[in-house]
C-alpha cells in the first residue's frame, strides 16, 4: 500500500547507562502515553536490542512532518527529554518519510 510519502517516522536509538534499562522502559512508557495523545502520533514502538543490552530503538509515526516537526518543538517535548535524561548515555535520530507499506499475505 502507498502511503505517498505522507507518514512521517522517526527512529530513535538510545544507550542508556548500564543498570538502567528498567528505570529508562518505565519513565519511556509514562511519556509514551502522552505521545500518543498528541495531534498527529499514529502509534510507537520501544524495542530493546537483542545485541546490546543497553540499546533501545524507538520508532514513532506521525501523519507528516510537519506535525512531528511542531510536536519535536513543544514544550511537552522538551519535558519528555528531560525525564529522559537521566539514564541516557548516547543517542541518534533518523527520520523518513515512509513511501509503501506491505503487509504479511
Amino acid at each position: 500500500m502507498s502511503d505517498n510519502g505522507r507518514r512521517f517516522r522517526m527512529i530513535l536509538r538510545i544507550q542508556v547507562k548500564p543498570g538502567t534499562e528498567r528505570e529508562f522502559e518505565q519513565t519511556w512508557l509514562g511519556i509514551a502515553d502522552d505521545v500518543s495523545n498528541q495531534p498527529g502520533n499514529i502509534e510507537q514502538w520501544l524495542m530493546k536490542s537483542a545485541d546490546e543490552p543497553s540499546v533501545f530503538h524507538v520508532i514513532s509515526d506521525w501523519v507528516d512532518e510537519a506535525t512531528f516537526r511542531e510536536f519535536s518543538r513543544s514544550d511537552h517535548h522538551l519535558e519528555h527529554r528531560s525525564r529522559l535524561a537521566p539514564y541516557r548515555q548516547d543517542g541518534a535520530i533518523s527520520t523518513m518519510r515512509v513511501l509503501h507499506h506491505l503487509e504479511a499475505k
